[in-house]
């Protein structure tokens, strides 16, 4: 079951991921963060209740575990995240995703105590190479290259939080109800991204983004295929199967995004970024064999 679930969260994210770029159109990335989150934990907690795990006995120490890992792998990742997106766009930053895999690979060796073997070498190797393919491609329209290399440099700020987010939480996730655990992380998140909103300057503007608007027909499908659905499925498949080859099945979603982002978005479709992903995703399966 686990791999059925990674294949449904690469699915699900990449729909999301046309929906959010067309929110941060009009969104500050931290104002959709926390949209996100606030929508995302609203539908998670009441269906913790129907699930029957709202009675879980995990340990403080799990607790402050997964608190950590969504600060790290939702506050501060997916932030930055949108920040890329809105730079590079939908399509180079699937590519940047790429590094997901490799990453988590990574740190799970660091963390874990996994043994990396040449061939995961070389397939990071191969993902670095697609990545850096990718900074080299054309601008979107409006945006400089500098633009385009700090949205780049973004991306795989946000791809090494998610991993380490994702890693850190992963013994807690082995003997955790998938759902009480994704909801500890969210909580945990709204813990450092509320306190930030009140005390900004800029509150009543980012708050602004739970106002009612033509906004919501992109920004609200896009939380809760992204935030709640694909996150649901994400954390199952990490619990039910092996971290590698969750993040391979979860990183198909490079394919879809560019597809999906040539038809609805009218991003290029180029042959620079059909082979970076291409090159990416040969180093993903090397890395994940």
């Amino acid at each position: 079951m686990g791999q059925l679930f990674a294949l449904l969260t690469a699915l699900i994210w990449a729909a999301a991921v046309i929906l959010l770029k067309r929110s941060g159109e009009t969104v500050s990335p931290f104002s959709l963060n926390l949209f996100r989150v606030v929508v995302s934990t609203s539908l998670l907690l009441p269906t913790v209740v129907v699930a029957g795990q709202v009675h879980w006995q995990g340990s403080l120490r799990d607790v402050l575990i997964l608190f950590a890992s969504g600060i790290i792998a939702i506050a501060t990742s997916d932030t930055l995240f949108h920040m890329s997106l809105n730079a590079v766009g939908a399509g180079i930053s699937a590519i940047i995703d790429c590094l997901y895999a490799p990453l988590t690979v990574l740190l799970a060796t660091v963390l874990l105590g996994e043994r990396l073997s040449a061939l995961q070498l070389l397939g990071m190797a191969l993902v670095l190479t697609g990545v850096l393919t990718a900074a080299q491609h054309d601008p979107p329209h409006g945006v400089s290259r500098r633009q385009l290399a700090l949205g780049v440099i973004w991306g795989v700020l946000a791809m090494i939080a998610l991993a380490l987010g994702i890693v850190i939480a992963k013994p807690v996730l082995d003997h955790s109800p998938v759902l009480w655990a994704t909801a500890i992380r969210q909580i945990g998140c709204l813990g450092v991204m509320v306190p930030i909103t009140l005390l900004s300057p800029r509150r009543r503007e980012i708050l602004h983004v739970f106002r009612p608007s033509r906004g919501w027909r992109f920004s609200l499908p896009g939380a809760v295929l992204g935030s709640y659905l694909a996150l649901i499925f994400w954390i199952a498949g990490m619990k039910y199967t092996k971290v590698g080859i969750a993040a391979i099945l979860n990183q198909s979603s490079t394919i879809y995004v560019l597809v999906l982002a040539a038809i609805f978005l009218q991003e290029p479709f180029t042959r620079k970024k059909l082979a970076a992903s291409a090159v990416a995703i040969v180093g993903i399966i090397l890395v994940t064999l």
